[in-house]
């Protein structure tokens, strides 16, 4: 079996699908993505696919090693993006060789379902309680939220009291057993981080994702051990050595997120560096469904699971084009109490509509996220 053919689409809203063909007819599609910056990871995906060409699709690891070691300059999101898209792809070639899942060829699935959440929004403290009892009737359990719009590098009391109130609304109107995720984004420097973790404690979340941006990863620690809410990390990080200093420092979650970090196989060996140190896994992905697919056969199969992110209905997605748009059958995606039920489908398990990606692509479209400034014109963290 050899690979013939690597071919990639930008479709709306803000993603990259890749489509990697052999010689026997056997098709394996992969998400690699960096949301805004699409035109360069397909550029990469080119560069690379120059190692894969005329290759067996099922040797993964030497493919791994020869696509991220294999040049003098190494890993960034573009490159180690373009990596995990094609690595999602090669997975599901093996899957669909062999006829089995990939979370068998994982090692075989550790649990039945996987619990997920769903986004909210956050930036603008309306409605935030209304979007959440919709998603807890559409049958989740947890959702997320940015805990803050726009943060000034000191913030006045005022903004620390009205994040809180803006949790306590959804708090409140979920009640405590809801799962509830708050997203600092990276906009919140150490010092002010410090003031809102503390007081976000009663509410109680879930996890905080994202407490400083992650060149503040020295802060950590004491991040760590000034607050009893369990942080998390990991969506701009792309490999298990950047997980590393994190994990040593306390934090409770890593989220690396599969189209960015390595794809399934190194998602694969961060989840087991996060176990050694007692903390649990819940990628990163707020993306399309073969993603998705990819985060949930790694979910199966992994025993430090903690929950999944997933974009149906996600804000983000603007414009009328969703998630389920892209696949033909949309029941492996389907809520059930709060879960995706585990299935059993070849590969990655999901049926890609290829004339629907191909019409998307052919109409084109450029995502870029906002650029923020403060009151005073300079930059601000979005």
């Amino acid at each position: 079996m050899k690979i013939t053919r690597i071919e990639t689409f930008a479709v709306p809203p803000r993603w990259l699908f890749c489509r990697v063909q052999t010689d026997d007819g056997l098709i394996g599609w992969g998400e690699p993505v960096v949301e805004g910056r699409t035109e360069a990871v397909r550029g990469a995906v080119a560069a690379l696919s120059e190692l894969l060409i005329g290759e067996d699709p099922r040797q993964i690891e030497r493919h791994w090693q020869r696509m991220t070691k294999g040049g003098f300059y190494r890993g960034g999101p573009v490159l180690s993006s373009a990596v995990a898209g094609l690595d999602q792809a090669l997975w599901d070639i093996l899957g669909k060789s062999l006829g089995v899942p990939v979370h068998v060829l994982l090692g075989g699935a550790v649990r039945d379902r996987v619990r997920v959440y769903g986004w909210i929004g956050g930036d603008d403290p309306a409605q935030v309680a209304d979007a959440a009892v919709a998603q807890s009737e559409a049958g989740l359990t947890a959702v997320k939220m940015n805990a803050t719009g726009r943060w000034d590098p000191f913030a006045p009391a005022s903004s620390v009291d009205a994040a809180v109130a803006r949790a306590e609304t959804v708090r409140a109107a979920t009640g405590k057993d809801f799962g509830l995720g708050l997203d600092f984004h990276g906009r919140v420097g150490p010092a002010d981080a410090r003031r809102l973790l503390r007081a976000l404690e009663p509410v109680a979340p879930l996890f905080v994702e994202e407490p400083v941006l992650p060149e503040f990863g020295s802060q950590l620690q004491a991040l760590v051990a000034g607050t009893t809410i369990p942080l998390a990390i990991g969506e701009r990080l792309y490999d298990r050595l950047s997980f590393q200093a994190p994990l040593e420092a306390g934090v409770a979650v890593v989220q690396p997120d599969l189209s960015h970090a390595g794809g399934i196989s190194e998602s694969r060996r961060i989840a087991a560096l996060a176990e050694m140190y007692g903390a649990l896994l819940a990628p990163h992905c707020p993306l399309g469904p073969i993603a998705l697919a990819a985060c949930l056969q790694v979910d199966f199969a992994t025993p430090n699971f903690l929950i999944q992110e997933q974009s149906i209905g996600m804000h983000y997605n603007t414009g009328g084009t969703q998630l389920l748009d892209y696949v033909v059958d949309t029941t492996p995606f389907e809520f059930q109490d709060g879960h995706i039920e585990r299935w059993d489908g070849a590969g990655l398990g999901v049926q890609v509509d290829e004339d629907a990606v191909r019409a998307a692509d052919a109409r084109a479209h450029t995502w870029r996220n906002p650029v923020w400034e403060h009151p005073d014109g300079s930059f601000a963290e979005w």
